[in-house]
């Protein structure tokens, strides 16, 4: 599986796969969040290039966990430029456990 395109630069789908993946380990450091849940929504706006061979940070913060949604943002930056790559966001519905 390619994960770069036809110009040798990060592939758009590589980059929203990681806001996945990356927001929902955040989740997961959170006692109450007994588990990842469902994306509700994915976001990512792509303002520079990543090539092959650049050195990529990927920060993420949770912007909120609470007892059915979570939201975490997750930002891509040049290591060596230090130039932003990419911001998302991932909104998750997190399982409520029934009362019942």
């Amino acid at each position: 599986m390619e994960r770069k395109n036809v110009g040798n630069s990060l592939h758009g789908g590589a980059t929203a796969a990681l806001v996945d993946v990356v927001g929902s380990s955040v989740i997961l450091t959170f006692d109450r969040a007994s588990t990842t849940g469902v994306s509700v929504e994915i976001n990512v706006s792509y303002l520079d290039a990543a090539y092959v061979g650049d050195e990529i940070e990927i920060e993420a913060k949770a912007l909120r966990v609470g007892k059915a949604v979570a939201v975490v943002s997750v930002e891509f930056r040049n290591k060596k430029t230090g130039k932003i790559i990419a911001q998302g966001r991932h909104t998750k519905y997190l399982a409520v456990s029934s009362k019942l």
